[in-house]
C-alpha cells in the first residue's frame, strides 16, 4: 500500500497537517524567487559585495515514489559565491545518519549533494527539505518520499490514526474486517464471501449467471440471505454517508477499467479505503466544495478481481471485474467495396456477448448516419455496416471483445468513369462484403451449443466441489465429534461417582430426570461465521445467550411410559433491544443425550420472540447425528429456554450451543435417580434423528433471457427467451400487469422457447415487459420509434429514374410518415438543394416536392430525398435523366489502312452521347483540291469507315458528325489523308524475353504504333551474340513471322544473345526496334533467396538510404541475385510501389521523394533469370525524418543580456539542430509571450520581434526547443529603458571641514528603472577641466573630500543607465574662504656637494651585424663630472672628423649612425671618454653582410 507524508498525502478532504513545518535559523531576510520553479532563496543582506551571489539550485530534487525495500536517493546541484553548504532535514522528527540507513554524500566530478537511502523504510516516507547556505543567503526546495509499503493493511492504517485510542465503533469494524496486525494473507477473501460481495451490487438480471458461475443452487435460499445483508450494510453506511450516486460498476475502455460512483460524507475527516480482493490499494483522489470523492483504478492487465470501497470500515459499494472469456470463431475478412457502396464487416463470437467496440482508424465507431452497429438474437454475430464508402473511408477497422480484437482492411475503390466527368459518383444500393449468411448462422449455432454446454459442465464442477467441500467438513465434524464423546465419557464417570458419593450422604435426589447440558459459547463475527458453514445456504439456528438469574427456573416436565409419548421443549426468546439484530448461535450436535424409551422419539421446538422492528428471521442449520440416544423406559424430558430484553442498543452476545454431554442414567430395582442441574443452566435435548443436508434441485432456470427491443410503429416486433425445460408455462406482464394473447399481441410457445409477438406495434406497447416461469423472472424494456419512412408502393414509382428534355422541367414528389418534427432535404448530385430561380421546394405535412425548371444536361445525376428525426433518417435515391444532342466525335482518328484501292479509318465516340444511343454517324468526304463535299451517308452506330471509292495517290479528307434522337452533333474534321503511297511501319517494342533454355529462347512483342497507314503482315526477326557486331536473320528471308512472338532455337548452350525486331506491311518491313536485354542460352535459374542484413544507413526528411547484403547461393534451391529491386509502402495504402524501374545491382539504394514525418513500410527483392525471390522486409514501419537528434543550440556566442530602447525594435535569432522537427516555444519570465510579440521559425531557426518596444516589455525571455529526443533551453534577459531624464536640483553643506556633501533630487525614471545611477563631476577654480569624483551612485547623496579653502567649487550630476546619461544638473559655487596669517620664509641652508668623478658607462657598446646599403646605429651611455670628451675610433683611427658618420652626444647618450653600411664600415669600434678625473673605454664590432 501507499504510504505517503502527510504534509502531501491528504486521506480526505479537510485532513490536517499533523506536524508544522520547521523553519531555519536565519529566516530573516530578503525573499526572492529563483529560476528553477519551487526554490525559496532568502538573502541576508540589503547590498552584495561585487563578485559574490546567494545560493541557489541549479537542479534541485524531485518526489520519489518506491517500494519498501528499495534502494532511492536525491539529488541536487547547487551554486553560489562563496561555496554553499549543504544541510538536508524532514518535517516529522530527525534524520538519522548510519550507512545502513541514510547517508549524505557529495561528488566532486557531477558536483551533485546527494541523499541516499540504502533500503527504503515505512517510516522513511516524509517530506524532505534541502537548505543551501552562505554567507550571503540560504535556498530551500522541497522533495516528497513516498513509500510503498509491502503488506500494508486497514487495521494498521486506523491504528496509525488513532493510536491506542481506536474509538469502540471502530473498534467493532476492525474486528470484523480488519486482518490481526502482522498477519500475511489473511485478508483474501473466500470465494463464498467473494460472491456475496459481488451479489450485493449487482444488477437483478445478473443473479441468474452469478449464481450458475459460482455453482449456487438455492436461488430461494440467496434471495433471503442477501436482503438480510443488504439491510446490514445499510446501518454500516448510514454511519458515514449521507448518500451515493452515481453507481457504475467497472467499465472497461482500451487499456483502462474505471468504478464511478459518487458519495456524500458525514464527517469530513472518516477515511476512504479501497480493496483488491480484499487487500487494500492506493487510489487518487480530488477535492472539491460539495465534499465528494472519485476513484479510479488503472492497469493494462485487467484480471478478475472483486473491487470494494468501504467508509470507516462500512462497505459502501462492490464491484466485479470480470474480462469476458470470449475469442473470435469468425474474424473480420478484407471488404473491397466501390465507391457509394455500402461495406459490411461480420464477426462470430465464441461466447454471447452484447456489444462488442468496434474501430476505425483508431477511432472509436458508434451507431449514427454512416456507421450501423448490429448484433444478432443470440449474441454471437456482430455486424458493422459503413453506408456511402468514399475514398476516405477506406483503412483498417477493428472488432475488439474483452481482451480480444481483430481487424481487416477496407479497400474503396474510386469511380474513374465519374471522376473523369467531374462528377461524383451515384449512389449504389448493393452492399460489398456479403456472404452467406447460412454457414454464419450454422457457426454460430454450433458456438452457442458448445457455450451452454461449457457453462453446464462448470455448474457441475461447481457442484462437485461443492460436495466435496462438504465431504470435507463433514469428516472434520465427525472427528471433532468422537473427540467429545470421549470427553463426555470421562466426564459422565466423574459425575456418577459424585452422585453414588452424595447418595451415600443422605442427600435427596430430585425426583425428575435431569441432563446436563455443556454449553460452549463463543462469540463470531459476521464473516468467520460465513467462512464456517458447510454451504452458502445451510441455515443455522440463532439462540439469546442465557445466564444465572436471568430468567425464572426452568421447569421440566417429565412424562414416561412404554409407548414413547412425546413433549415438547420450547424455547423462547424475548426482545433484545430497540433496532437490533438477534445474536447467531451456532447448535452442534448432542451425544451421549439420555432420552425416553426403546419406541419413543423426542423432539425440540424454539420460539424467539422479534428482536426489534428490523427483525432478521434467525437461520437454522440441522447437522447430522452420529452418537446413539441412551435413555430409559419410562419418562421424556423438556427443556426451556429464555431470554430477558435488553435495553441498549448493543447487540445480544452470540452463543453456540454445544453438544449435550456428562448426562448419565442409571436404573436398579425400578428406582430411579437423577441429577439436578446447576442453577441457572438451560438445558437442551435433541429428540429423533437429525436431517442430513441435501442439495436442492435449481429447477427451472433462464438459458436466454429478455433483450430489450426498438420497435417501429406499424411495424412487428418480438420477445423471446428460453427456459431450461419445456414443460413448464410462464406469464407475461406488462408494466406489472399480466397480458394474454390478443388482437395486437401473440404469445407463443415453442418448446423451451417462449415468444411475445406485438403486431402493428402502436405507440402505447412501450414499457417494461415481464417473463415470469417456477419463481424465474426476466425483463425487457420495449422502446417504440417512430422514425421516418416512405410507403413502399410511391417509394418504388419515385426510384423509377426520370427522363426529360433539354429546357423541359422535372417533377419529384414522395408521401411519408414519421413523427414531426421531419428535417426534410433534397440532394442533387451530393449537393444540397434551396428555393432559387430553377428550383421550387414545397413540404408540407407528410408530403414533400422537387420541381425543377429549365434542366440542361449537366443537371442529370442522382436525387436523394433525406428525411430526419429524433429516432433516425431515411432516404429515397432516384435518377435525373436530362436529354440533349450529342457532343462531337473525339479524335484523332486513326488511320486503319491507307492503300491503293481502299482507305480504312476509326474515331472515338463522342464524350457525352446526350442520354441517347447513338443511331448513326454521318460521313461527308472531299478530295484535296475540290470545293465540294461528298455525302457519304449514315454509316451505322459503329465508330470506324472503310472507303473503296479512291484513286490512287490523291488525298481525302472526312467529316464526322453524330446522330441520335435528339439531333446531330457538331463536326469533327480530318487531316489529310493520301491513299496508295509508301509508308512503312514503325518500329515494334523491344523484344522480351519469356523464358530462356539452352536449346531455345522464347521471345513476344507488340505491334508497333505507327502501321504506315496498312496492315501489319509480318515481321523478321534478327539475333547478335554478345561482343559481336553482326546481326543475323532467325527467320527465312522468304518466310516472315506472322505472331507476336517467336521461339528461337539456333542458339548455342551457354552463349549470350540480344534480339532485335522489324514489322512488315504493304510498303515493306520498316524499321527495328531496339535491342533486347542479353540473355544467356540456358536452362531457367532459380529465384535467388532473401537479402541479408537489410538495413536504414541513413535518412531525412525526404529520403532514406538503405543497404543490405548478397543473398546466398545455395545450389539447386536459390540462384546468384542479378539485381535488387526496392518498393515501399504508405502505411494508409496497401499497394507497395516500385522505387525504380531497372535493376539496382549495388547493395545500397536511395529512396527519394517521400512525405515528410510520413510512415512507410520498406522492402527489397532480390532478382535474377530466374524471377523475383521472396521479398525482405523491414522489421518496423520507418519515419521519413532525419536519425533523431537532441535540440542543440548551433550559435558559439550568444548574448543573454540585450538593452533596447524604448520605442524601437527587438529582434532574438536563435539557430538551432534538432531532429525530428521540434516544437519551438518562446516564455516571457516563464509564461507565453503576448499576442503582441512575433514569432517566426523556419528551418533551424527561430525569431522572437518586439516591433516597438515598451518598458513593460523587459524580462527573462526563454526559448524552448523539445522533440522526441529531448529538449533545450535558452534564456535572454531583455532590458526596454530610454535616455533618463536628469535629477532635480542640488545641495550642498559641509558636515566635516574638508568636505562637502552633496544631495539631490531623484531622477523621475529611478522609479521605473531598477537599473539607474548616478554619476557626479567637480571642477574646482584652478582647473579648466570637469573630472569624475564618483560614479554608480544608487542613493541620493554623495560626499566629496579634499576640498580646499580659497578655491570655488561647482559639481554636476548626471543620471545613468544602459542607454547612456542624461543632461547634467549642476550645483551653485561652493567657495570656502581663507583665514588669511602672516606670511614668514624659513630659508633652509644649503650644503655644499662634490659630484666630480671620472667617466664610467652605464650602457655599453653592443654587437652589430648590418646588411650591405642599410643603415646602422650604435649607442652607449655614460657618466661623469666634469663632462668627458667623447671620441669614436674605428681600428684605431678617430671618426669624430668624418662625415659619413653621424656622431652625438646628448646627456651622456653617445650615438654613432651610418647611413649606408659598406663593406669598408667592417672592423671595430671603440668608445673613448676622457676628464680631468680620469679615462674610460668601451668597444664594439661591426660585420656587414652582403
Amino acid at each position: 500500500m501507499w504510504k505517503k507524508s502527510k504534509v502531501t498525502d491528504q486521506t480526505a478532504a479537510g485532513q490536517k497537517v499533523d506536524a508544522p513545518e520547521r523553519g531555519h535559523p536565519n529566516d530573516k531576510g530578503i525573499r526572492k524567487k529563483s529560476k528553477v520553479p519551487g526554490v525559496m532563496i532568502t538573502q541576508f543582506e540589503a547590498e552584495l559585495p561585487e563578485g559574490m551571489t546567494t545560493p541557489d539550485f541549479s537542479r534541485k530534487p524531485i518526489a520519489i515514489t518506491i517500494q519498501e525495500g528499495k534502494s532511492t536517493a536525491f539529488k541536487a546541484i547547487v551554486v553560489g559565491n562563496p561555496k554553499p553548504t549543504v544541510t538536508w532535514t524532514r518535517t516529522n522528527g530527525e534524520i538519522v545518519f548510519h550507512p545502513d540507513t541514510c547517508r549524505q554524500n557529495y561528488s566532486e566530478a557531477s558536483h551533485e549533494h546527494t541523499l541516499e537511502f540504502p533500503k527504503v523504510a515505512p517510516e522513511d516516507a516524509d517530506t524532505y527539505k534541502c537548505y543551501a547556505t552562505n554567507d550571503y543567503g540560504r535556498a530551500v526546495c522541497t522533495a516528497v518520499l513516498n513509500v510503498i509499503e509491502v503488506g500494508f493493511s486497514k487495521a494498521k492504517e486506523l491504528q496509525k490514526t488513532y493510536g491506542d485510542d481506536i474509538p469502540d465503533f471502530l473498534r467493532k469494524k476492525l474486528k470484523k474486517r480488519a486482518p490481526k496486525v502482522g498477519e500475511q494473507g489473511q485478508n483474501e477473501p473466500t470465494p463464498e464471501e467473494k460472491v456475496w460481495e459481488i451479489l450485493m451490487n449487482a444488477d437483478k438480471k445478473d443473479y441468474e449467471r452469478i449464481c450458475a458461475e459460482y455453482g449456487i443452487t438455492n436461488f430461494r435460499g440467496m434471495l433471503k440471505k442477501l436482503k438480510q445483508m443488504k439491510q446490514e450494510q445499510d446501518v454500516d453506511t448510514a454511519e458515514f454517508v449521507s448518500h451515493i450516486d452515481t453507481l457504475k460498476h467497472i467499465e472497461e475502455d482500451d487499456d483502462e477499467a474505471s468504478i464511478d460512483l459518487d458519495l456524500e460524507l458525514k464527517e469530513l475527516n472518516s477515511k476512504i479505503f479501497l480493496y483488491k480482493d480484499g487487500e487494500m490499494v492506493a487510489f487518487t483522489k480530488e477535492e472539491c466544495d460539495e465534499i465528494k470523492h472519485s476513484l479510479k483504478q488503472v492497469g493494462k492487465k485487467h484480471d478478475s478481481v472483486l473491487y470494494s470501497m468501504d467508509v470507516e470500515g462500512g462497505i459502501v459499494f462492490t464491484a466485479d471485474f470480470k474480462v469476458p472469456d470470449v475469442d473470435f470463431a469468425i474474424k473480420l475478412q478484407e471488404v473491397k467495396a466501390d465507391e457509394r457502396q455500402d461495406a459490411l464487416f461480420v464477426c462470430v463470437l465464441t461466447a454471447p456477448l452484447n456489444e462488442i467496440k468496434w474501430f476505425g482508424k483508431n477511432a472509436l465507431l458508434s451507431n449514427g448516419e454512416k456507421f450501423e452497429i448490429s448484433v444478432s438474437e443470440d449474441k454471437l454475430i456482430h455486424k458493422l455496416i459503413i453506408r456511402d464508402c468514399l475514398p476516405l473511408d477506406a483503412g483498417i477497422y477493428a472488432a475488439v471483445a474483452g481482451i480480444k480484437s481483430c481487424n481487416a482492411w477496407l479497400v474503396v475503390e474510386a469511380d474513374k468513369e465519374a471522376s473523369s466527368k467531374g462528377k461524383k459518383a451515384a449512389r449504389k444500393n448493393t452492399t460489398a462484403g456479403l456472404g452467406d449468411d447460412e454457414d454464419l448462422l450454422r457457426i454460430a449455432k454450433e458456438q452457442q451449443e458448445r457455450y451452454q454446454k461449457e457453462m453446464e459442465e462448470r455448474l457441475e464442477i461447481a457442484k462437485k466441489a461443492q460436495s466435496e467441500r462438504d465431504a470435507a467438513e463433514e469428516a472434520a465434524r465427525l472427528e471433532a465429534q468422537a473427540a467429545k464423546k470421549r470427553s463426555a465419557e470421562t466426564k459422565a464417570a466423574a459425575k456418577a461417582a459424585a452422585k453414588a458419593k452424595k447418595a451415600e450422604e443422605g442427600v435427596d435426589e430430585s425426583a425428575s430426570f435431569q441432563v446436563g447440558a455443556h454449553v460452549d459459547v463463543e462469540e463470531l463475527s459476521e464473516d468467520n461465521e460465513e467462512a464456517g458453514q458447510n454451504s452458502l445456504f445451510m441455515e443455522t439456528v440463532e439462540v439469546d445467550k442465557v445466564t444465572s438469574g436471568d430468567s425464572p427456573p426452568l421447569q421440566d416436565k417429565v412424562k414416561g411410559n412404554d409407548h414413547g409419548e412425546e413433549t415438547a421443549v420450547k424455547q423462547k426468546g424475548e426482545r433484545c433491544g430497540t433496532n437490533e439484530k438477534r445474536p447467531k448461535v451456532k447448535t452442534v450436535d448432542a451425544e451421549d443425550a439420555a432420552v425416553g424409551n426403546d419406541l419413543g422419539e423426542k423432539t425440540a421446538k424454539q420460539k424467539s420472540e422479534k428482536s426489534g422492528k428490523k427483525e432478521i428471521p434467525p437461520k437454522v442449520k440441522f447437522p447430522d447425528e452420529e452418537a446413539p440416544a441412551v435413555g430409559n423406559h419410562h419418562g421424556e424430558e423438556t427443556a426451556e429456554q429464555s431470554s430477558e430484553k435488553s435495553g441498549t442498543k448493543e447487540n445480544c452476545p452470540k452463543e453456540k450451543i454445544g453438544d449435550v454431554k456428562d448426562t448419565h442414567v442409571e436404573s436398579d430395582k425400578g428406582e430411579e435417580e437423577e441429577e439436578q442441574p446447576p442453577a441457572g443452566k438451560r438445558v437442551r435435548i435433541r429428540q429423533g434423528p437429525l436431517i442430513e443436508e441435501t442439495i436442492i434441485d435449481p429447477g427451472v432456470h433462464f438459458l436466454v433471457g429478455l433483450s430489450d427491443c426498438k420497435a417501429i410503429i406499424g411495424e412487428e416486433a418480438e420477445l423471446v427467451c428460453k427456459l431450461s425445460s419445456e414443460d413448464c408455462e410462464g406469464i407475461w406482464y406488462k408494466d406489472g400487469e399480466e397480458i394474454k394473447s390478443n388482437e395486437g399481441m401473440t404469445i407463443i410457445k415453442e418448446g423451451s422457447y417462449h415468444k411475445l409477438k406485438l403486431h402493428k406495434v402502436p405507440e402505447e406497447f412501450s414499457g417494461k415487459y415481464k417473463f415470469e416461469a417456477d419463481g424465474r423472472k426476466t425483463e425487457a424494456l420495449v422502446v417504440v420509434e417512430d422514425p421516418p419512412r416512405f410507403d413502399p408502393e410511391e417509394l418504388k414509382t419515385f426510384i423509377t429514374p426520370i427522363t426529360v428534355k433539354k429546357g423541359h422541367k422535372a417533377t419529384f414528389k414522395l408521401s411519408y410518415m414519421g413523427r414531426e418534427p421531419i428535417k426534410v432535404q433534397w440532394f442533387l448530385e451530393g449537393e444540397e438543394l434551396s428555393d432559387e430561380a430553377n428550383i421550387k421546394l414545397e413540404t408540407s405535412d407528410g408530403y414533400t416536392r422537387l420541381l425543377l425548371i429549365k434542366l440542361q444536361r449537366k443537371d442529370s445525376g442522382e436525387v436523394k430525398l433525406k428525411l430526419k428525426n429524433e429516432f433516425g433518417t431515411a432516404e429515397a435515391l432516384t435518377e435525373l435523366i436530362v436529354l440533349d444532342k450529342p457532343t462531337p466525335p473525339m479524335g484523332p482518328v486513326e488511320i486503319v489502312e491507307a492503300s491503293s484501292s481502299a482507305i480504312e479509318i476509326k474515331w472515338r465516340p463522342p464524350k457525352d452521347c446526350g442520354g441517347c444511343k447513338i443511331g448513326n454517324y454521318i460521313l461527308e468526304r472531299q478530295q484535296v483540291g475540290r470545293n465540294t463535299w461528298k455525302k457519304v451517308g449514315p454509316i451505322g452506330p459503329l465508330a470506324k469507315y472503310r472507303d473503296l471509292d479512291v484513286d490512287h495517290g490523291r488525298r481525302y479528307c472526312y467529316r464526322i458528325r453524330v446522330e441520335t434522337e435528339m439531333g446531330t452533333s457538331e463536326l469533327m474534321e480530318t487531316e489529310d489523308i493520301q491513299a496508295g503511297t509508301k509508308a512503312y511501319p514503325g518500329p515494334p517494342s523491344t523484344p522480351r524475353v519469356v523464358s530462356a533454355f539452352k536449346d531455345c529462347i522464347n521471345l513476344s512483342w507488340s505491334a508497333p504504333a505507327n502501321t504506315g497507314g496498312t496492315n501489319i503482315l509480318g515481321y523478321n526477326l534478327e539475333k547478335r551474340k554478345k561482343g559481336s557486331n553482326l546481326w543475323g536473320q532467325v527467320n527465312p528471308p522468304e518466310e516472315m513471322i506472322r505472331a507476336k512472338g517467336f521461339a528461337v532455337k539456333d542458339v548455342v548452350e551457354g552463349m549470350e544473345y540480344e534480339f532485335r525486331v522489324a514489322a512488315i506491311n504493304n510498303s515493306g518491313a520498316g524499321e527495328f526496334s531496339t535491342p533486347s536485354e542479353f540473355v544467356f542460352a540456358r536452362d531457367p535459374k532459380k529465384p535467388p533467396g532473401k537479402a541479408i542484413d537489410f538495413k536504414v544507413t541513413d535518412s531525412s526528411y525526404t529520403s532514406l538510404c538503405l543497404s543490405w547484403i548478397k543473398p546466398k547461393e545455395i545450389k539447386g534451391v536459390e540462384d546468384e541475385a542479378k539485381g535488387y529491386f526496392v518498393e515501399i509502402r504508405p502505411a494508409e495504402n496497401t499497394e507497395w510501389n516500385r522505387c525504380n524501374s531497372n535493376l539496382v545491382t549495388t547493395n545500397f539504394f536511395t529512396v527519394k521523394n517521400m512525405k515528410s514525418m510520413a510512415m512507410y513500410w520498406v522492402r527489397v527483392i532480390a532478382v535474377n533469370d530466374g524471377g523475383e525471390g521472396e521479398p525482405q522486409e523491414l522489421n518496423n514501419y520507418i519515419l521519413a525524418m532525419p536519425p533523431p537528434v537532441r535540440p542543440r543550440f548551433t550559435d558559439t556566442k550568444i548574448k543573454s543580456f540585450m538593452v533596447v530602447q524604448a520605442g524601437n525594435s527587438a529582434r532574438l535569432t536563435m539557430n538551432f539542430e534538432a531532429s525530428p522537427w521540434p516544437e519551438v516555444t518562446w516564455l516571457k519570465d516563464d509564461v507565453p509571450v503576448s499576442k503582441k510579440v512575433t514569432i517566426s521559425n523556419a528551418e533551424g531557426t527561430s525569431q522572437l520581434l518586439i516591433p516597438s518596444s515598451e518598458r513593460s516589455d523587459s524580462g527573462v525571455y526563454t526559448i524552448v526547443v523539445k522533440n522526441i529526443v529531448g529538449q533545450e533551453t535558452f534564456s535572454i534577459e531583455i532590458r526596454v529603458t530610454d535616455e533618463p531624464k536628469p535629477p532635480g536640483p542640488v545641495e550642498m553643506e559641509e558636515n566635516v571641514p574638508g568636505t562637502v556633501t552633496i544631495s539631490w533630487a531623484p531622477s523621475p525614471d529611478e522609479k521605473r528603472d531598477d537599473r539607474l545611477h548616478y554619476m557626479v563631476m567637480k571642477r574646482d577654480s584652478s582647473k579648466r577641466t570637469w573630472n569624475t569624483v564618483a560614479d554608480h551612485i544608487f542613493n541620493n547623496k554623495f560626499t566629496a573630500c579634499n576640498i580646499m579653502p580659497g578655491r570655488e567649487y561647482r559639481f554636476r550630476v548626471y543620471a545613468k543607465n544602459d542607454m547612456g546619461s542624461s543632461k547634467p544638473t549642476e550645483s551653485p559655487k561652493w567657495l570656502v574662504p581663507i583665514k588669511k596669517e602672516k606670511f614668514t620664509v624659513n630659508m633652509p641652508r644649503s650644503k655644499s656637494c662634490d659630484l666630480q668623478c671620472p667617466p664610467k658607462f652605464l650602457v655599453p657598446l653592443k654587437m652589430h651585424t648590418a646588411p650591405q646599403g642599410y643603415e646602422c646605429y650604435m649607442s652607449c651611455a655614460l657618466k661623469g663630472d666634469p663632462t668627458p670628451h667623447v671620441t669614436w675610433l674605428r681600428d684605431n683611427i678617430s671618426l669624430n672628423t668624418n662625415t659619413n658618420y653621424y656622431i652625438s652626444n646628448t646627456c651622456g647618450v653617445c650615438s654613432l649612425l651610418i647611413l649606408r653600411v659598406g663593406s669598408k664600415d667592417t672592423g671595430e669600434y671603440k668608445v673613448v671618454a676622457e676628464n680631468p678625473m680620469g679615462r674610460a673605454e668601451c668597444s664594439t664590432k661591426l660585420t656587414v653582410r652582403e
